[in-house]
């Protein structure tokens, strides 16, 4: 229903934007100004793991700031990282001319997660982001981590210059740490949006 609430509103945006829209501006506190509970962790704060991304909030989702989208090539990418045949690529793009020759498993989607070596050793995950401006013209994004206890999390860069309307500016997000498990979010801020990544 939100989808299609946006799609109304957005029929230039694509399937995938929509969907960034609505992730980005969840909710993550309940009705009390807390965060959302897991019933089935003793009433502990729901991680993005039980939780997803928060609670619809459609409108919000209407004016999301910035969006996450991929492109048909981004699918390739992750298909070909995962050691997909070109016969299997082939069925699911429906295109017998598919290139493989930039593989990643890091899709431009507007969440993280990372997996770190159970040694006890840290280790880092990068990740690199593409975020479209769907809102104001000129406007400057900043970056705000919530930290995650023993692990540093840096953005680089940390401010997004917008000059104009659906610009694209990407960044890279590094997590490094120990293997525990730990979560938090990355938050880009304007005068009047957040956009929040689990």
């Amino acid at each position: 229903g939100v989808g299609a609430l946006l799609r109304g509103a957005h029929p230039d945006w694509s399937p995938v934007a929509i969907r960034s829209a609505i992730m980005t501006t969840s909710d993550i506190f309940d009705n009390t100004k807390e965060l959302i509970k897991d019933i089935a962790d003793d009433y502990k704060p729901a991680s993005p793991l039980a939780l997803g991304s928060g609670h619809v909030n459609p409108n919000k989702a209407l004016d999301p700031g910035l969006v996450y989208d991929v492109g048909v090539q981004d699918y390739v990418n992750l298909l070909c990282a995962m050691s997909s045949t070109q016969q299997n690529i082939s069925i699911i793009t429906r295109s017998s001319t598919n290139n493989c020759s930039n593989p990643s498993l890091d899709l431009n989607y507007p969440s993280f997660i990372g997996f770190f070596s159970s040694n006890g050793s840290r280790a880092a995950q990068e990740f690199q982001r593409t975020v479209t401006n769907v809102g104001e013209k000129q406007t400057i994004y900043s970056a705000n981590v919530t930290p995650i206890k023993g692990f540093n999390v840096s953005v680089v860069p940390s401010k997004l210059v917008f000059k104009e309307k659906n610009e694209k500016l990407s960044y890279k997000l590094r997590i490094e740490g120990p293997m525990v498990e730990g979560f938090g979010y990355l938050t880009w801020t304007d005068m009047k949006h957040a956009v929040r990544s689990p």
